[in-house]
């Protein structure tokens, strides 16, 4: 059976996610029929009038975060536009406020999974908040920077060109990377962005890093979003890796731990652990004069769970 593709959209308050909404409406392939879920924190909705249209349903849901207060509504109201209408593309527009990463588990969880393929999550941001330490410390709006596969600079007519060198230059060094980073006013969002986030390849190679001569080497690997790695077991390998990678310059990954994600860095022969709202896939990369790539694969994938492995 066909799977419903679902497109989230975050953002924080005020960064014209409606009206980027509108666009995309208005300028989306003939052939395919849209389905929307507008999402607003307050109890009264008002997005849901300005995004409505003669032939796209417009669900809404008003009265918390999707996974949260509003979860089962979500799910509910989901499942009902599914049948009903049969879209061949899901929007989601989640409040300013919402907790981004909750809601693509609730909509990769049975029985919703059984039914939707999670697209690219884009998420706009005002540059002149993206380079502002205030905002950086808000868990919220880093969550909703860290789930982007599209991160979108909106109103970049109200920034100066200062600004819009220091966005690309933070954007350009977030991990894991974006698969696309675009600057648009008003909105205006391309529809093909909607299909960009490609399925992960079972390896990849990262670009060596700005600047460098060739002395070192850099390796990666990407794991689809349902394998699962152990905690323990990844602790046992990050603590290894100076002796398994002599030279070791950087290693850093993401992974699925059960049903958190987190991110683990190695630098200066220290390591740490955070927890992360990336979503898209698991991933691992280092940095290092000489590296087996075969072993270190082999070491990677034991670090995997018996529900991973399957």
């Amino acid at each position: 059976m066909k799977k419903t593709v679902v497109n989230l959209f975050t953002g924080f308050l005020g960064v014209g996610k409606t009206t980027a909404l509108r666009h995309l409406i208005e300028h989306r392939p003939p052939h395919e029929k849209w389905a929307i879920i507008v999402n607003e924190f307050g109890e009264v909705g008002i997005d849901g009038a300005a995004l409505s249209n003669d032939d796209m349903p417009v669900a809404e849901i008003a009265g918390g975060c999707l996974c949260c207060v509003a979860g089962p509504q979500m799910t509910a109201t989901v499942a009902t536009l599914l049948r009903r209408e049969h879209p061949d593309r899901l929007l989601v527009e989640a409040s300013g406020l919402a907790h981004a990463a909750g809601v693509i588990d609730e909509l990769r969880e049975k029985p919703l999974g059984d039914a939707l393929e999670i697209g690219a999550v884009m998420t706009l941001v005002d540059p002149r908040q993206f380079v502002s330490d205030e905002y950086l410390r808000q868990p919220l709006y880093r969550d909703q920077i860290a789930l982007a596969d599209v991160l979108v600079a909106n109103k970049i007519d109200m920034a100066d060109v200062e600004t819009l060198e220091a966005f690309r230059r933070q954007a350009g060094m977030l991990f894991p990377p974006k698969t696309l980073i675009a600057e648009v006013r008003q909105g205006q969002l391309d529809p093909a962005w909607l299909s960009v986030a490609a399925r992960p390849q079972p390896r990849y190679r990262p670009a060596v890093p700005h600047g460098d001569t060739g002395q070192w080497d850099s390796q990666g690997w990407l794991f689809e979003p349902d394998v699962e790695f152990d905690g323990e077991r990844l602790v046992d390998f990050f603590d290894a890796l100076p002796k398994q990678v002599p030279g070791l310059v950087r290693a850093k990954g993401v992974f699925r731990v059960l049903d958190s994600w987190v991110w683990l860095n190695w630098a200066e022969g220290q390591w740490g652990a955070n927890q992360v709202s990336w979503r898209r896939d698991s991933r691992f990369e280092l940095i290092a004069p000489n590296i087996d790539a075969e072993v270190l694969g082999g070491l990677l994938t034991r670090c995997r769970t018996d529900r991973g492995e399957r």
